[in-house]
């Protein structure tokens, strides 16, 4: 049997690459990329968390299947976004994006 702390660990360092790649990238499409990195290391603790605690119950990975959804829904509005953004900037970084400002 695997030890908790294995998939904490992964958790802990897929979590804070994500986190590091949110806050230094400019392309709108790595920050979403980083955003479901770390979605996915949330997703791994769950599981693990709900393994050690109850063996028997399926809720971390009921909770991990709904953050999937959350995810995938993220991911398309995300996505819908950015692609509205090239179709007008013709570039997608970050930092140019004013369109909400009057």
């Amino acid at each position: 049997m695997i030890p908790t702390w294995w998939p904490v660990a992964l958790s802990a360092l897929l979590f804070g690459i994500g986190l590091f790649g949110l806050l230094s990238r400019r392309n709108a499409i790595a920050i979403l990329m980083c955003i479901e990195l770390m979605l996915n290391a949330a997703n791994i603790n769950l599981v693990a968390f709900s393994r050690a605690v109850t063996p028997q119950m399926l809720t971390g990975q009921v909770f991990a299947i709904f953050v999937m959804a959350i995810a995938a829904a993220e991911a398309a509005v995300g996505l819908a976004i950015v692609i509205a953004l090239y179709r007008n900037r013709e570039r997608i970084v970050v930092d140019e994006v004013d369109l909400l400002r009057w």
